[in-house]
């Protein structure tokens, strides 16, 4: 199959997974199911949304933003989550082609970018989103040229590892389920990795940080969501992980090669 024709799915595969996933973080957070026959509505008025109104991004472009039915504006975050979710199915599906690499770079950004959602609504992280990341990397990685189990556990205990520290020096400064996220995530990735991953989100949420800092817009004790720079750290380390391990002779080893 030509290769812009693998992006170009993957990249509307991506638009309808983070569509779902908005809407699969929504409903955890406000504790309704989100899963068998439940359809979806609009915000305001209530009104069930047919096909017309859900296709990623088009959809929200040719309503101007508003609810057919009622003319409330509809948030942006919705388009948002698509276009995310866009850009990291067709980046990914570019770095990676029709591999079990890709099919772990997924499930990493896929996971890390649900968390990410309700980390940002509620602060919160439900133990069973990681769970299921784990669960999806250990069948991963049993597939041919999926790496070693080892390498996976090893990634699991070394983000357990890193982020259970953190709390324990910072008596409770951050919660335990961004440790038991990161073991997820490091099942999938590995313990290079996850801890490239864990590096590149420090780095990023404390420029972030600084950046408020300095424009007054957050103060010394706020706190500041952690996921969220998470899952664009391990978005970059899918990217670019490779070569940055190669700048210090590292060999990321399998599935990364």
């Amino acid at each position: 199959m030509d290769s812009w024709l693998v992006v170009l799915f993957f990249t509307l595969l991506g638009a309808s997974l983070g569509s779902f996933l908005n809407v699969v973080a929504g409903r955890s957070v406000a504790g309704t199911s989100w899963w068998g026959g439940s359809r979806s509505k609009c915000p305001r008025c209530g009104a069930v949304l047919c096909w017309r109104d859900l296709v990623p991004v088009l959809s929200w472009v040719l309503l101007r933003g508003r609810c057919r039915y009622c003319g409330g504006r509809i948030a942006f975050r919705y388009a948002g989550a698509e276009i995310c979710g866009a850009a990291m199915g067709g980046l990914l599906a570019w770095r990676w082609g029709l591999s079990v690499s890709l099919l772990l770079s997924l499930a990493a950004a896929f996971g890390l970018f649900l968390n990410a959602l309700t980390d940002l609504e509620e602060g919160y992280v439900f133990d069973i989103f990681p769970l299921v990341m784990g669960i999806c990397g250990v069948v991963l990685r049993l597939l041919p040229g999926g790496g070693s189990l080892l390498d996976g556990f090893l990634g699991a205990a070394a983000g357990f590892a890193v982020i259970a520290l953190i709390i324990l020096l910072s008596r409770g400064g951050m919660g335990w389920g961004d440790a038991t996220l990161t073991a997820g995530t490091g099942v999938l990735l590995g313990w290079k990795f996850t801890l490239l991953t864990l590096y590149l989100g420090f780095m990023a949420g404390g420029v972030f940080s600084l950046a408020l800092l300095a424009a007054g817009k957050l103060g010394r004790k706020d706190a500041v969501p952690l996921v969220p720079f998470l899952a664009l750290g391990g978005v970059l380390t899918l990217l670019f992980g490779p070569w940055i391990l190669s700048l210090a002779n590292i060999d990321p080893g399998l599935p990364w090669r």
